[in-house]
Order: structure tokens, then sequence, then C-alpha cells
């Protein structure tokens, strides 16, 4: 299943099919730190994964394939894959919740919407970092220049997504509620298109798209997110991925190699920032300060990411954005915390 509205995403499916060879072999995974996950762990490492087919949800923003790929990782998967892409971490996680993507990658807000539903999903691997991929964008040659000034205007935004509560955040430290200003819900593709057009007059997103905003069509960032958002991203699971042992197996060894090519990704900007523009069809210039804002390294789920993580959970519902209040120690499992170096 490919899903996308991105002019140049085709290009990632197209460019990396050919280079998604896996080959198979025994999970590697270890026992978790957590006491209550060890002896799921346990077992988890004892299962041949061979024939297993892990449905994994990739976005632009994540490029979790292309990462792969161009780290050398991506024949070192011990599983079979099947792919799907998407245009940010809302949709892929009602695909997660209708039961056609295991595993994926998403910001910090998703999951909150997510668990506002009561959707059978758990956060299970978290990233820390970048809050330069965040931004609050204006159009060239906009009168635009504070935060303040947005209000009554038109800002563009995923709905639900990390852009979502960066923006929640920006207008929260400005003093303007979301019903000073009339948001204005697109993926990302849509999004930079109202903004270059004069169809809204501020657009809120991540990496890459801040990039190509800035570079081939002269945005400019009124706010990062440094002193705004949250510093986490995260991999989520689906609770029947998890309930199986194979499929929990393999996402214990898709989290380490993800965590290794991070830190492979940080140190060799160049040559990821050279895949990346392939996969993404977007221009090298682009990718290479992509790649120099984007740079996350994998950590252990601990109780202050969970609190941060409810700290995005409480903004929502104290905003009105979602009806219910959530208690996300219900949505996390720490049985993969070991997959990552402490």
């Amino acid at each position: 299943m490919i899903i996308t509205n991105r002019r140049t995403r085709p290009a990632l499916v197209l460019g990396l099919a050919g280079l998604a060879a896996l080959t198979a072999c025994s999970s590697s995974g270890s026992s978790s730190a957590s006491p209550a996950a060890s002896s799921s762990s346990t077992a988890s490492a004892q299962v041949d994964v061979a024939n297993v087919t892990l449905h994994i949800g990739d976005q632009a923003g994540t490029g979790a394939e292309a990462l792969l790929t161009a780290a050398g990782l991506i024949s070192k998967l011990p599983f079979k894959v099947a792919w799907s892409d998407f245009t940010s971490g809302p949709p892929m996680l009602q695909a997660m919740a209708s039961g056609s993507v295991d595993v994926g990658g998403v910001g910090d807000a998703p999951p909150v919407f997510a668990a506002a539903g009561n959707d059978q999903l758990a956060i299970v691997g978290a990233y820390d970092g970048a809050p330069l991929a965040s931004a609050l964008l204006v159009p060239k040659g906009s009168s635009i220049t504070s935060v303040s000034q947005l209000r009554g205007k038109k800002i563009a935004v995923a709905q639900g997504s990390s852009a979502d509560y960066h923006l929640l955040t920006v207008l929260n430290k400005a003093g303007i509620s979301v019903k000073d200003v009339d948001l204005v819900y697109l993926q990302p593709a849509e999004g930079l298109a109202a903004l270059t057009s004069g169809h809204v007059d501020a657009w809120d997103i991540w990496s890459p798209f801040i990039e190509e905003g800035e570079i081939m069509d002269g945005a400019r960032a009124l706010t990062t997110g440094v002193g705004y958002g949250s510093p986490y991203s995260f991999e989520v699971a689906s609770r029947a991925a998890l309930a199986d042992p194979g499929k929990a197996a393999a996402i214990r060894d898709l989290i380490s190699l993800i965590a290794q090519a991070h830190t492979w990704a940080t140190t060799h900007q160049a040559a990821w920032a050279k895949v990346w523009a392939q996969a993404s069809g977007l221009p090298l210039n682009v990718m290479t300060k992509a790649t120099a804002d984007d740079t996350l390294v994998a950590v252990p789920i601990t109780p202050a990411v969970i609190s941060a993580e409810q700290q995005v959970s409480n903004a929502f519902t104290t905003a009105g954005l979602i009806p219910v209040q959530v208690n996300f120690s219900n949505y996390i499992s720490t049985q993969f915390n070991s997959a990552v170096s402490p």
C-alpha cells in the first residue's frame, strides 16, 4: 500500500524498491531492561523471524527505508518487509489501527490523537533531538515578523501531527488561543502550495519540508523548535503486532537497526543527504540542510519521556483539540529499551 500526496515522494518507492532485498536469519534481540518486560523480551530473542513479514509505515519526515539503505543496514533486517508510504504520522496510525501497518515512526502528537481514540497501539521506541526540524514558516515577502501578528490569520498545519503540537506551543507562549487564529488542516504538499500561493499566512511543518520551503520558495521561519514543541519522536506499534511473538522479535531488530542508522547519519551527513535527496526527489542542497537540521539519537523510554508525552496530551486536551484526558502510561511499552544504548 502506498499513500502519498507529495509531488516528489513516489521517487522513494521507485528508487529504493530495488535496494530493499532482505536477508533471512534468526533474531538477535536481547532481554529488556524493564523487569516487567523481561520474560517477553527473552522469548522474542529466541524467535526465528526469517518467515515474519513486518508491515512498516514510512514517511518523508522519517525516511526509515532511505535511512537504513544509506547506512548499509537494510540488508541486515532479518525478516521480510512490506513498506507503506504516508504523508504524515496521523494517516499512518489510522492504518495501524485498521491492521494494515504493524510499526512506524511518527512525531510526538500522532500517538496522542490515536490514544484519544482508544486505538490499540503503543509507543515502543523513542528519539531525542532535532529542534531545528520544526518551524513555523511565513511566505516570501510576508510582512509578518512576529508570532503576535498571527492573531486572526490563516495558519496551515497537518492535524494531529508534530507540527500541530509545535504550533500550539508557539501560540500559547505568545498568549494566542487556537480560537484566535484560523487553522487550516492540510497535509504537507497541500500546506506548501497554500503558503506559496498566498492562501494561508503561515505554515507549521517539519523537515525536509521546512528546507524545501526556505530554499526553493523563499519562505522564512518565524520560529523553530528551539524552546517549543517536544524533543521526542517515536516508533509506534500495534498491540496486535506486539502480541505476535514473531512480529515482536522483528520490531526489536528494527528498533536496534534504526538506532544504529541514526548514529551513522549523524556522523555521515553528506552521504545521508545524497541518498535522502534521491529518495525524496528534492535537490541535494535542500537535503543537505535537512540532514543537518534533523539529527536524532535513539534513547530508552524513561519516565521523563513518558512525562513529556503526557504534557503533549494534556496541552491538546486543555486547548479543546481532543475531547478526553489520556493517561499516556497506558500507551507505552518499554520492552524494547535494551535494543538501544542508554
